[in-house]
């Protein structure tokens, strides 16, 4: 039974005012705002790994289960990194379920027991999106701020490795 799921609102991101000691660089809406969706698709990515690792069946399951984890925990600390880095430029992450459901740009994960074969391409697929999301709006920040676009190539790098790592437990050579 499918169910809609009610978003609050508002939903996304917002800015706060600077109080205190707090004078520093202040992001602009649009910078929130490509911020805010490379924060729901890392922790979008976290439940599709887990959804994954919880529930692969087949052939190699024990590196796929493993390689899932390393896959999870690059998420998790993507999200928090996007997260504080909003945070310290007077930006509200929300990372609310319902926000995140909404938002992320990954595609949907099949519920129940996967094949391993078919749980690796589905996770090359999730890790992929991630990583479109941040080439997408990567531009629009650099221009704004070089700081958070060198946060993205960091987790660029670590995503697709991970990508590639997946990917050849089911590649043949090209000979």
């Amino acid at each position: 039974m499918a169910q809609s799921v009610k978003v609050p609102q508002p939903a996304g991101t917002k800015t706060t005012k600077a109080e205190n000691a707090e004078h520093g660089f202040t992001a602009s809406p649009a910078l929130a705002k490509n911020m805010q969706s490379v924060l729901v698709d890392f922790i979008a990515l976290q439940l599709v790994g887990k959804q994954a690792h919880w529930n692969i069946v087949g052939p190699n399951f024990r590196d796929l289960h493993l390689n899932l984890d390393e896959v999870v925990d690059i998420a998790r600390t993507g999200s928090d990194s996007i997260a504080e880095r909003m945070r310290a430029l007077h930006a509200t992450a929300d990372g609310r379920p319902s926000v995140v459901a909404e938002q992320s740009s990954l595609p949907e994960f099949p519920a129940g027991e996967i094949t391993t074969y078919d749980a690796i391409d589905l996770s090359v697929r999730a890790v992929e999106a991630t990583v479109a999301t941040m080439r997408k709006v990567h531009d629009e920040v650099d221009a704004a701020d070089p700081t958070t676009a060198d946060i993205f190539h960091e987790f660029i790098s670590q995503l697709e490795q991970q990508a590639w790592f997946l990917s050849s437990e089911t590649r043949t050579p090209s000979n």
